[in-house]
């Protein structure tokens, strides 16, 4: 991080908001010099002070909204700030290049319940509890997905170009902070892909239909197949369950 060498340069640095927990303490909610080599970049810097690139969405060097290939120059004022809750700021420079064009996610190991909940709000979301950190970043860049994860390491792989850092541990909370910080209530299609599998439900045929109980045919109407993994589905008092927390979601946006 700091460096004496010939040509290095000094700039300072300002971050806000939730971006200083990724920092030493020493840095949080404080202006701090560092030294920094000549050819350093913005993104180079904020990930070498511990922010992952993915977490950042507006950079300004001496007043002025900057990508993140922006070199440093010695003097320079850095103030890094994540995504803005109550501040339009269109007209400036995006860190990223172009958003996705459609919300897709694939999670890390250990994000099996913060899965479940996006399928179960119909989101398209990649779950291996397995999954190994290349394959992820292979997956987020051919399939242009969000990633999920509470390893801030991955989040700083060049490939991946926007992902989550997952604060919470709890499979609701996380599933709360991860909809409002993309602002998903817009998106939410409920009980439309496969719990298990990720994939899209259809209308159950009748041939399929009769593999449920007798007792669940006679008090349900609507049934839901999947392709996927061959699972049916119906509505009934686990339906309901779900139900009523999506509508608990959904609250606070209205």
């Amino acid at each position: 991080m700091h460096s004496d060498a010939p040509g290095s340069v000094t700039a300072s640095f300002r971050f806000y908001e939730e971006l200083n927990d990724f920092l030493a303490p020493q840095h949080r909610r404080r202006t701090f010099e560092v030294r920094c080599a000549r050819a350093a970049t913005t993104k180079h810097m904020v990930e070498t002070l511990g922010v992952p690139h993915t977490e950042v969405e507006l950079v300004l060097v001496n007043g002025e909204s900057v990508g993140f290939d922006r070199p440093l120059k010695e003097g320079d004022r850095v103030a890094v700030y994540p995504k803005f809750e109550a501040l339009d700021i269109t007209p400036l420079l995006r860190v990223r290049k172009r958003p996705l064009r459609s919300v897709r996610f694939i999670a890390d190991a250990h994000l099996g319940g913060l899965s479940h909940g996006l399928r179960l709000l119909g989101f398209d979301t990649l779950y291996d509890n397995h999954i190994h950190d290349d394959e992820v970043e292979r997956l987020a860049v051919d399939e242009q997905r969000i990633v999920l994860t509470r390893d801030r390491e991955l989040l700083k792989r060049r490939g991946i170009t926007h992902g989550c850092y997952v604060r919470p541990l709890k499979p609701r909370d996380q599933l709360q902070q991860v909809f409002e910080r993309l602002d998903l209530a817009r998106l939410v299609r409920p009980f439309t892909r496969c719990l298990r599998c990720n994939a899209l439900l259809r209308p159950a045929r009748d041939d399929e239909i009769e593999r449920a109980p007798d007792d669940v045919r006679a008090r349900h109407l609507r049934f839901a197949a999947c392709d996927g993994c061959g699972g049916l589905y119906w509505e009934g008092s686990h339906w309901r369950r779900m139900r009523a927390d999506i509508d608990a979601l959904l609250a606070p946006s209205g």
